[in-house]
This record gives C-alpha cells, structure tokens and sequence, in this order.
C-alpha cells in the first residue's frame, strides 16, 4: 500500500514538475514578442531651388504657394536612389475598396485622355473612375492623400509640380513607395498658353519639371504630362508627342481649389457629377488641405456606390533630356564632383542594435 501511494505521489510531483517547465519556456518566448523595429528618420526639409533662369519670373497660378521661407538653406541632395516600390500586398482592410483593374498606357506618339480635352480614347467601363491629383508634393496635405488612399488600398495618378518636388522630395518619394503613379505638371504650374511665354519658354518648363521630378524620385517618372488650369497649347501637345508623353485631362473636375471649397462640397460636386456620366478620370489637387479630408468620405461613396478604381501605369519611363539635368543641378549648387557609385549597404552598416 505504501509502495503504490509512493508511487502515485511521485506522479504528481513530476507531472506538475513538467508543467511548470513548459509554461515558464513558453512565457519566455512570448516576452521577446515580435522583432523591434526601429522609426524612420523624418527627413530634413528642402529650401526653395535657386531660380533657373529670369524667364521663371513669369507670374504663376493662384494655386501654387510662394517659396518656403528660412526653414533650411542647405543645398538640396544629389540625386540618391528611389524608395523601392513594394510588391503587391493582400490589403490590411477586408471591405477596401482597392483597386478593380491596372492599365498600362504606351506613351508613343503623345496620346491624351480625358473628355473634357481629349476624346479619342474611352478606355473606362461604366463604373469605373481614374483618381488624379495635381501640384504635388505638399506637407500634411500630400501625405494626408496618402493616408487616405492606403486605409482603402487605392491608387492614384499625381502630377507633381517641379518647383514642389525639389522643395519636398521625400513626400514624393511616398507617393512613389506606396505604389502610386508619378508624372508631372510643369516647372512652376505656368499657363503654357499665356502670351507672355515664347515657344522654348513653354518647352523648358516641362523639361524642367520633368527633370526636377526626376531629381526628387532618383529615378525617372512616367511619361504622363497634364497642363497647368488644363489649357492645352497646341505648340506644346504636338512636341509632347515628339517626346512620346501623355496628356491628361479630366472627365470631372472637383473644383478643390475653388474659394469656399469644404470637404462637403468636394465630395458631393464629384458624386454628382459622377453619377451623371457614370465613369471618368477625377481630377483633384493634393495641394488643397479640404482634398485629404474629404477624401475618406469621397472614397466610401465610391464603394457605397458601387463604383471601381482603375489604376494608371506607364508602359516605359521618362528620359529626361541631360542639359535639363545638368541645369537643375547646377542652378540648384547640387554638388556633382563625387563619382562613387558603391551601393548604400557596402558604405553604411548597422552595427548595434
């Protein structure tokens, strides 16, 4: 008899023995949870680029903000290479509205989209819709686009104003990481049919958008070009051809810019318009602060509605032409002496963590 409780007491204590054993190891491994990660670096902001030449002084549009002022004076960065696109992902957001399809547009010859200027390419199916924004990047304003677009897995078209990507390249650079499309909008968002503008005036400021576009990703954008207030020189839509570069218009503007603007009336001035024609390419500006707030509501009336995202590709990229290159740099005082080209993990390594 007592041989047997020896025994079964002694099954006890090694049964409890083992459990605690097991419980402390699995305690153990929780506690290291996940492996940490460390913040981003916020990047330094830009100043405002030297002027180019005095044919800049030319008067621009209401939209487009003055110089930033003594924020920093330091010359703006050499060109480094762009924050890598991410693979398609599954969307964090079951019930996103996401994107329906992806279009990819061969630029040769300068085709244009968009039926409020264009009207030979009816590339969307009813219910489908195109999302622009123009005048990009812009601090809080841009990135609160972004915020938006990514909380449903959207995607979109920016035009990025040149003046503004040399300003605040790493917000580009975001628009670019996230999966969007990049294109441009000019040097300085001039009316390229103003009479004040001759013919290689009206030529430098897109050359000089594209290659200040260029400057701020580190690598080059999409061949997709939209004319500042949509004013369409015909000089300047035949040489965007000979340059193999897309034209966009719109099929509905939001009107974001207007005085008085809300977020209420961006949204609703969309829908309805929307709900009109059934389809179309959005044009709004990310520049706008009422742009990123009405864009959450914008987007559920879109799902609610029953309406899809198209996103935009280019067949190939931009070249951007070297004197327009080598002008930026220059004018911009972008040092250009260092030819080393050794990739950033063989130059900077994490030793301690």
């Amino acid at each position: 008899m007592r041989n047997a409780l020896g025994l079964m007491l002694a099954s006890v204590v090694a049964a409890v023995v083992i459990a605690a054993g097991g419980w402390f190891y699995y305690s153990s491994i929780a506690d290291q949870g996940a492996p940490k990660t460390i913040a981003a670096r916020v990047a330094d902001p830009l100043p405002a680029p030297a002027k180019l030449a005095a044919k800049d002084d030319v008067s621009t549009t209401a939209t487009i903000a003055a110089k930033p002022t003594a924020m920093a004076q330091a010359a703006v960065p050499a060109p480094a290479p762009a924050m890598p696109v991410q693979p398609n992902q599954a969307c964090a957001n079951p019930n996103a509205l996401g994107v329906s399809r992806v279009v990819e547009i061969d630029t040769t010859g300068g085709p244009g989209f968009g039926f409020e200027t264009f009207k030979q390419f009816d590339f969307l199916t009813d219910k489908e819709v195109v999302l622009t924004f123009d005048d990009s990047p812009w601090p809080v304003n841009t990135p609160a686009v972004l915020k938006a677009l990514a909380e449903e897995c959207a995607k979109g078209l920016f035009f990025s104003v040149g003046k503004h990507a040399t300003w605040h390249p790493e917000i580009l650079r975001q628009v670019l990481a996230q999966g969007h499309t990049v294109g441009t909008h000019t040097w300085s968002h001039l009316n390229l049919n103003s009479k004040k503008l001759t013919e290689q005036q009206a030529k430098d400021e897109i050359e000089k958008g594209f290659s200040a576009v260029k400057l701020a990703l580190g690598t080059n954008p999409a061949p997709f070009f939209r004319f500042p207030q949509l004013q369409h020189n015909p000089a300047m839509v035949s040489y965007l051809g000979t340059r193999n570069v897309a034209m966009w218009s719109t099929d509905l503007d939001s009107f974001d810019f207007r005085k008085g603007a809300t977020p209420e009336k961006i949204v609703n001035t969309v829908m309805t318009k929307l709900d009109k024609l059934g389809k179309g390419i959005i044009l709004m500006h990310d520049f706008q602060k009422h742009t990123g707030e009405a864009l959450p509501t914008l987007l559920a009336r879109l799902k609610a509605g029953g309406y899809k995202i198209v996103q935009i590709k280019a067949k190939t990229t931009f070249q951007s032409l070297p004197e327009y290159d080598d002008a930026l740099l220059k004018d911009m005082k972008v040092p250009t002496a260092s030819t080393n080209t050794r990739p950033i993990s063989s130059v900077v390594q994490t030793v301690s963590q």
